[in-house]
């Protein structure tokens, strides 16, 4: 950790505001897919409707993080982030007074705005404000909050579940949304605009210069590249509580302790992660991790094992399937001038959620007739092939200074 006694005070409040955000993010996004089966057996709806839902957030997270780019371009990346934590924390709340599904996809399609704003206004202040030379492991360490906020949401919904009865459990985990609020008040008072933005001497946003020119042959292979990891993640993250209770028969109980390894290895992904692009590059973390996806998603849908060495396998899957994710904030970063950093980023990241986002909606679709774990199998296989041809487009910007 001598990285992060060299950081500033400033520098270290800002890398805790970021970690905290990222991880109350995911405390927010992760409620959905872990009370799937109450809803389907509550409101008696099917796997396509339940995973339209998921569809609808991801859609609308990547408009609202292409859009948070361009405002955190114009107005600055604190006071971005501040309005989307208020907006995802405020609508995941009101998600647990719904009535119906037609309400529940209203509520969380415009949390998904906030949602995917977050991501993009907290990578880009993270990555402005920490040297280049402890850029990758500081924003990759900040990646690895989204393992503690899905802890915190697994955790959370063990206890719901099992002590309140059905109708009342899943709408007090989307009270828990609210939690988030608390941070915008410390930001408020501890957190300043990093320097380089506010030195940049054009301040004009000119949010479509990233489909123009030398920039687009970075945004196009940048864009399927996120494609490939959010349509590989949102593949597993969405499904995979369903699939554990439905198909191998776990109680709530058991998917827990799924989950947990999951998780526990999703956290040692990321710190992994974002050592490994420092130390050998952003392009050769991410090569070595998709392929390593590929296996070991493969391997979690199709091997016939018993179910005490399908627990370990959650392992490697977390360890590598959200481990991937380590770079991303800091290699996008990398690629795009400052003047529209956060347009750059917030697109690239942002299309490939938008993408991805039609994965849970297919594999609800085609589990019909491939089963659930063949379709999650399959969808997330093409994703990470995907990646590692992209990343190869792309050029290495490991200890690249962002002025």
């Amino acid at each position: 950790m001598s990285w992060y006694r060299d950081l500033s005070k400033p520098q270290r409040r800002t890398f805790a505001v970021c970690f905290a955000g990222w991880a109350l993010d995911a405390l927010d996004f992760q409620i959905y897919p872990l009370i799937i089966p109450v809803l389907i057996a509550e409101w008696h709806i099917g796997k396509e409707q339940a995973g339209l839902i998921g569809t609808g957030t991801l859609l609308m997270s990547a408009l609202g993080g292409w859009l948070a780019g361009q405002v955190a371009d114009r107005i600055g990346r604190v006071r971005t982030l501040q309005l989307t934590i208020l907006w995802f924390s405020l609508f995941t709340a009101l998600s647990g007074l719904t009535q119906n599904i037609e309400q529940l996809f209203v509520t969380r399609s415009l949390m998904g705005l906030g949602f995917g704003g977050e991501w993009t206004a907290g990578a880009v202040l993270i990555s402005e404000v920490v040297a280049a030379k402890y850029r990758g492991r500081a924003v990759g360490i900040v990646q690895s909050a989204w393992s503690i906020g899905w802890g915190v949401a697994v955790l959370s919904a063990t206890l719901l579940l099992q002590y309140l009865p059905a109708e009342w459990g899943w709408r007090a985990l989307f009270v828990l949304g609210m939690l988030p609020g608390g941070l915008l008040f410390f930001i408020r008072r501890n957190v300043e605009e990093p320097e380089i933005y506010r030195a940049k001497a054009d301040k004009k946003v000119r949010p479509l210069a990233i489909f123009r020119g030398a920039v687009l042959r970075t945004t196009i292979p940048a864009a399927l590249m996120m494609t490939g990891m959010q349509g590989g993640y949102h593949a597993i993250a969405t499904w995979l509580p369903t699939y554990l209770k439905t198909s191998l028969g776990l109680s709530i109980f058991g998917s827990g302790q799924y989950l947990a390894v999951v998780i526990v290895g999703s956290f040692l992904g990321y710190i992994s992660g974002a050592f490994v692009t420092d130390l050998l590059g952003r392009k050769t973390h991410i090569m070595i991790w998709s392929l390593a996806c590929l296996a070991t998603v493969l391997g979690y849908t199709h091997l016939r094992i018993d179910n005490d060495l399908m627990l370990w396998l959650g392992l490697p899957l977390g360890f590598f399937a959200n481990g991937i994710f380590a770079s991303s904030g800091s290699y996008l970063a990398e690629l795009f001038p400052t003047a529209i950093r956060g347009a750059g980023q917030g697109f690239s990241y942002n299309f490939g959620r938008g993408v991805g986002a039609l994965i849970p909606w297919l594999i609800g679709r085609l589990s019909e007739s491939l089963g659930l774990g063949g379709a999650i199998g399959l969808f997330a296989a093409g994703s990470y092939a995907l990646v590692f041809l992209a990343v190869a487009f792309l050029p290495e910007t490991k200890g690249r200074e962002l002025a």
